[in-house]
């Protein structure tokens, strides 16, 4: 079904006095948050016709457009943006009111999208630390490695690499990572190590598949050894580590990940140490919500508890 925006009257009805209806504010945040009237029924558990027609009141009542269609979904206009701080306040006092007053119990579904090494090893860690201190916040985590979307429905947060380039969105530098050449001692003893960037070439690399790829910043192979071929290649960096490891070639790794292996052995540090950063990206009506800023403060926490690890330090 193509989305249309209802066709209303400019101040038509504000006359009459009516307010708006507390639940078509709430549809209203819904759509702003995901930019989709699809994705706003699924999440309040309507269909796309109701999501339409409380969008419809709303501008009725309001006399103007709250929404305005873009390439990428819906988004919100001035008044829309007026209306949604309303919304918010509406939001805040149905779960004030449901969790007994408790303004500070956090409730609801936030959804990431992030890199394997990074779901692993911050995001869960982070959305471990929300769920215990908000039980019922449900953070869902999306593993893969791709650029970041312009379109991001069904998704509260991208964490990619690299700064993206984004519109109708934020776009945050989390920090800093490294990525390294390693070896497992069993591929070392039956080889001998490179002792230069040039002794490269005499190697296998494990890395991604190259046509694979969808990441500028990760398409690092060729900068350091053109003529390193490609041993065992994979989408995800789990199974690079588990290929390098597994002595298959020398491995380029994100340092905070190979370094939890004792089987592992950095070679060629000083030649070879390539920073990339991590980046978030989500909707401004998205990070307003009170969960979604819980999960976001919980990643950069982390983040900073794991500087050391990133950056493949000792």
């Amino acid at each position: 079904m193509t989305n249309r925006a209802p066709t209303v009257c400019k101040n038509a009805d504000v006359a009459d006095g009516r307010t708006p209806s507390a639940d078509d504010l709430l549809v209203l945040l819904a759509v702003g948050r995901s930019g989709r009237f699809s994705a706003a029924a699924d999440a309040l558990g309507i269909n796309h016709t109701t999501v339409a027609r409380r969008i419809a009141a709303l501008e009725r009542v309001l006399g103007d457009r709250v929404l305005a269609r873009s390439a990428g979904g819906w988004e919100l206009t001035a008044l829309g943006r007026d209306a949604l701080t309303a919304a918010e306040n509406v939001e805040s006092a149905v779960r004030a009111l449901v969790s007994g007053g408790a303004a500070n119990e956090l409730e609801g579904v936030v959804r990431i999208s992030a890199t394997d090494g990074f779901s692993a090893y911050i995001a869960a860690p982070a959305a471990a630390r929300v769920q215990r201190a908000h039980p019922n916040v449900t953070v869902e985590v999306v593993a893969t490695t791709r650029r970041a979307s312009q379109h991001r429905s069904g998704l509260d947060l991208e964490i990619v690499v690299g700064e993206p380039q984004v519109h109708r969105a934020e776009a945050h530098r989390l920090g800093d990572y490294r990525l390294g050449l390693y070896a497992a001692r069993d591929y070392l003893y039956r080889n001998a190590a490179p002792m230069s960037v040039e002794e490269l070439n005499q190697h296998p690399l494990v890395y991604f598949i190259d046509s694979m790829l969808q990441v500028d910043d990760l398409d690092l192979a060729p900068s350091f050894a053109p003529s390193m071929r490609r041993a065992v290649t994979s989408t995800n960096v789990f199974v690079h580590v588990e290929a390098t490891r597994a002595a298959a070639g020398i491995g380029l790794l994100p340092c905070f990940m190979a370094d939890r292996h004792d089987d592992l052995v950095r070679v060629l540090p000083e030649a070879v140490a390539v920073q990339l950063s991590y980046w978030l990206v989500a909707r401004t009506e998205t990070l307003r919500r009170p969960e979604v800023a819980a999960v976001v403060h919980s990643i950069r926490v982390i983040m900073t508890e794991q500087r050391d690890a990133l950056a493949g330090l000792p």
